[in-house]
């Protein structure tokens, strides 16, 4: 019985050496993986693959900083290049008024017409212009060849204006009030219109030398008529201009050639009247006209 258990007794005793065997091989173990983390790898120490330790040392370093996002901020990206812009597109009246095409234009104009009114000044063609000031009629002005939504540029102090199209001529247009240089006149008893007929049609018509006004009888006698002394195609002249001009003359009713035109049936033109018997009585030597 005694030698059973003491067989027993030696087979567990003999296990106990493997186990405390593998417990030292893992402490060592652990010693060792221990001091090669924590100690820097010898500068001539080489790995498997020829690489210094000391550069796999940094690698693993580098690896752990860019997982934890700090070496972010060292990625640089080229910057986008700018997109360039298409140079915008200029319409007719843009390219007519750049400097070039306006000095062209001036340097090429030649042709001088006269305002038959007052018109305004502006600085291009189109709905963009700024008005600058106005052209009285009767003024002779450089004007080029453009023309361009509904307007005409011309030089004005060497500078190009655009007015309304339909107001230059090549003719000197009349102004009332311009001087009579005849010598002749009126009474000074006679009506102002009268005395602005007379003025007008002296002005205008400086042949004619004869103005009849005041008589006995009827307008004349009350200083409102004038004949002025005219025939033949001078006469229809005369008496159209006097027309043109009623309002600013205050002409009610003029008379030529056996027609009469009054103001108040002015939309009839010009009417047919009987006959008086006589050349002076018929109107066809001379222009009547009556003033309100």
């Amino acid at each position: 019985m005694q030698g059973k258990h003491s067989a027993k007794r030696v087979r567990r005793i003999s296990r106990a050496p493997h186990i405390a065997g593998s417990l030292a091989v893992l402490a060592t173990g652990a010693a060792v993986t221990a001091g090669v983390l924590g100690t820097q790898a010898p500068s001539n120490l080489m790995a498997a693959d020829g690489t210094p330790a000391a550069s796999l040392n940094d690698a693993a370093r580098d690896t752990i900083l860019s997982r934890d996002g700090g070496d972010r901020g060292t990625e640089t990206t080229e910057p986008a290049a700018a997109e360039e812009k298409p140079e915008p597109k200029l319409s007719p009246v843009d390219k007519a008024v750049a400097p070039q095409a306006v000095q062209a234009a001036i340097r090429q104009a030649d042709l001088r017409l006269w305002t038959t009114a007052d018109l305004n000044l502006w600085t291009r063609p189109d709905n963009q212009a700024k008005k600058l000031g106005v052209l009285p009629a009767g003024e002779k002005v450089l004007v080029t060849e453009r023309r361009m939504e509904g307007r005409a540029e011309i030089v004005v102090d060497g500078e190009a204006r655009w007015v309304t199209q339909g107001y230059l001529s090549e003719e000197k247009p009349f102004a009332l009030g311009d001087d009579c240089t005849n010598g002749t006149s009126v009474p000074a008893g006679v009506s102002e219109n009268i005395k602005k007929v007379h003025a007008a049609v002296c002005a205008a018509f400086p042949e004619i030398t004869t103005y009849g006004t005041f008589r006995s009888d009827g307008e004349h006698a009350q200083g409102i008529a004038v004949d002025i002394m005219v025939s033949g195609d001078r006469g229809y002249q005369v008496a159209e201009f006097i027309q043109k001009y009623y309002a600013e003359l205050g002409v009610n009713y003029i008379i030529y050639s056996q027609r009469i035109w009054s103001v108040d049936r002015s939309s009839e033109g010009w009417r047919a009247m009987e006959d008086r018997g006589s050349v002076t009585a018929n109107h066809y030597d001379h222009v009547h006209v009556t003033t309100y």
